[in-house]
C-alpha cells in the first residue's frame, strides 16, 4: 500500500519542523556529563571464528518475518567474523550532552538516562528471548549548525571520549551521528578515523542534513547518493582492515524516497553491515506505511526503527508504538533507537 501524497507531505514537513535533532534544537555550552559508579550489564562476547553460515542464514530468515516476496533476506556477503549482526539486537539511546532538545541522551542527567536505558533494554530482552540486548549510546558527533559557508558544529573530543566510556561502562556501545550540513562525508568522516578504530565504535550518517542544494539545514530535506554512503562504507572497510578489527556497522537514517538515493548501487561488503533506520516520527499508521516505503520496498542488508518519546506522541491521539508492534514489521527491526 503507497502512503499518500499528503501524508507523506505533512510526514515531511513535521520532521523538518519538531524532529529536534539539528537545527531546530540549539547547542549550549553547558557540560551535563557527571561520574557515577561503574553500571554493569552483561558483556558483549565478540567471537572472531568463522562464520557459521547455517546459522547466519537461519537468524537472516527469522528477521524476514515471513517475507515471501524475494526482497528479504537482503542479499549481502557473510560478514567477517565477530560481526555484531544478526547475533544482538541494538538498542540504543540517541542525543547530544550540550542539549536537552536533541534527545533522550542529553536530555536526562547520566544516572537516570543509564537507569532507563537499561530498563528498555529489559523489556526488549523478555518480549524476545531469541537474540541477545545490546546496549547503546548514539551521539551526535557532528551537528548541522554553526555560521560561516559549513553549517556544521563538530563536538569536542572530550564529549565523544565521555560516551564512550559511559557506554563502556554498560558494555555496550558507541554510535557516532554525523550531520554533514554544507560539508561533505569526505571532509567530515576521515576525522573520526581515531573512534572508528575502536572496535565498539561504530557510525551514523544522517542524509536529512546534507544540504547539497544550498539551503539551511532544516528549510530542506538533505539527501545521500549511492556514491556518498559507498565513500563512508570504503573508508570504514578501510579501517577494519587497517587495524584487524571486526566489521563496522552503518546507520543510515531515512524518512522519505530523496534522502537516500540510487540504493541497489550502495556497495555490501563483509568488512561493513548497513542498517536502514525509519526514523519519521508521527502517528503509528504513518510510520508503518513509510517504513514499508522506505524500509522494506527497497532492501540494503538490515533494519531499524526509531521511537520517538515526544514527537510521536505530539497530538492527542497518537501513540508510540508498542515493542511488539515493532517486532510485527517487515523486516524485523534489528536496530532500535530512542530520542
Amino acid at each position: 500500500m503507497k502512503t499518500s501524497a499528503a501524508a507523506l507531505f505533512l510526514f515531511m514537513i513535521f520532521n523538518m519542523i519538531s524532529c529536534d535533532s539539528s537545527s531546530n534544537s540549539k547547542i549550549s555550552n553547558k557540560d551535563t556529563t557527571k561520574t557515577s559508579k561503574k553500571d554493569t550489564l552483561a558483556p558483549v562476547v565478540v567471537q572472531r571464528k568463522p562464520i557459521d553460515t547455517a546459522d547466519f542464514d537461519r537468524r537472516m530468515k527469522a528477521l524476514a518475518n515471513g517475507d515471501t516476496t524475494g526482497r528479504w533476506p537482503a542479499k549481502m556477503p557473510y560478514p567477517l567474523p565477530g560481526a555484531l549482526l544478526p547475533y544482538y539486537r541494538i538498542v540504543s539511546f540517541y542525543g547530544n550532552l550540550y542539549s536537552k532538545k536533541m534527545g533522550i541522551l542529553g536530555e536526562l542527567p547520566k544516572d537516570e538516562m543509564i537507569t532507563k536505558l537499561k530498563k528498555e533494554c529489559a523489556e526488549w530482552q523478555k518480549l524476545d528471548t531469541t537474540i541477545p540486548i545490546l546496549p547503546c549510546l548514539h551521539y551526535i558527533a557532528v551537528t548541522a549548525q554553526g555560521a560561516g559557508d559549513k553549517y556544521r558544529l563538530r563536538m569536542p573530543f572530550k564529549q565523544i571520549d565521555t560516551i564512550v566510556k559511559w557506554a563502556n561502562e554498560i558494555n555496550g556501545i558507541t554510535f557516532l551521528d554525523v550531520q554533514v550540513g554544507w560539508s561533505t562525508v569526505q571532509d567530515e568522516i576521515p576525522r573520526l578515523e581515531q573512534y572508528l578504530a575502536m572496535p565498539k565504535v561504530h557510525l551514523g550518517m544522517d542524509p536529512e542534513f546534507s544540504m547539497k542544494f544550498g539551503d539551511k539545514p532544516g528549510k530542506r530535506i538533505g539527501t545521500y547518493s549511492a556514491d556518498d554512503i559507498n565513500f563512508v562504507i570504503d573508508f570504514l572497510a578501510g579501517v577494519v582492515k587497517k587495524y584487524n578489527i571486526p566489521p563496522k556497522i552503518l546507520i543510515i537514517h531515512r524518512f522519505t524516497r530523496g534522502m537516500m538515493t540510487d540504493y541497489a548501487r550502495i556497495k555490501k561488503v563483509p568488512e561493513v553491515q548497513v542498517v536502514i533506520d525509519m526514523d519519521g516520527w508521527g502517528d503509528r499508521t504513518l510510520k508503518r506505511d513509510s517504513y514499508k516505503a522506505y524500509v522494506y520496498r527497497e532492501p540494503v542488508e538490515f533494519a531499524g526503527c526509531k521511537l520517538f518519546y515526544k514527537n510521536d506522541i505530539k497530538k492527542g491521539d497518537h501513540k508510540m508504538f508498542e515493542k511488539d508492534e515493532v517486532l510485527k514489521l517487515t523486516p524485523k527491526p534489528i536496530y532500535i533507537q530512542y530520542q
